[in-house]
Formats: C-alpha cells, sequence, structure tokens
C-alpha cells in the first residue's frame, strides 16, 4: 500500500499547479449573468431577462467546453510526460 499511496500522492502534487484560470473567470460571468437576469425578471423586464438567461447558458456552456478541454489536454500531457519516464 505504501508504494500505491505514493504514487498517488505524487499524481496530485503535479496536479494541482496545473489549473486552467479562464475557468473560475467563467464561472464569475456565468453567475454575474444568472444574477442579471434575475434581477431584470424580478423588474418585470422579461425581454431582457430571457436574452440573459441565453446568455448564461452559452456562457456556461464555454466554461464547462473550457473545463472538459483543458481535463483533456493536461491529461493527454501527464500520459506523455509519465511514457517518457
Amino acid at each position: 500500500m505504501g508504494a500505491a499511496d505514493a504514487e498517488i500522492e505524487e499524481l496530485l502534487d503535479r496536479k494541482k499547479p496545473v489549473k486552467n484560470p479562464l475557468v473560475p473567470v467563467g464561472a464569475l460571468i456565468t453567475a454575474g449573468v444568472l444574477t442579471a437576469g434575475l434581477i431584470s425578471f424580478r423588474q418585470g423586464n422579461s425581454q431582457l431577462g430571457q436574452k440573459l438567461m441565453r446568455a448564461r447558458v452559452v456562457v456556461q456552456g464555454a466554461t464547462v467546453a473550457l473545463m472538459v478541454g483543458s481535463a483533456y489536454y493536461y491529461g493527454e500531457h501527464f500520459r506523455s510526460s509519465k511514457n517518457e519516464n
């Protein structure tokens, strides 16, 4: 079990610095557009609220695409660096 634990620790240590800084930005933009949409619905401006909700879906989709793309990229990068060792 000691060798497996050491390998998991090494994997986690390598993965920690590899983060996509655009994902939190996308999440904040999504939350901002959602908040603006809810406020506009509450004020009775349903047309603007609908546009903001559609924009939220687009931004949320882009954020998920960034997450998947970075996971794929760094997963391939990690595999290729492991094969070199």
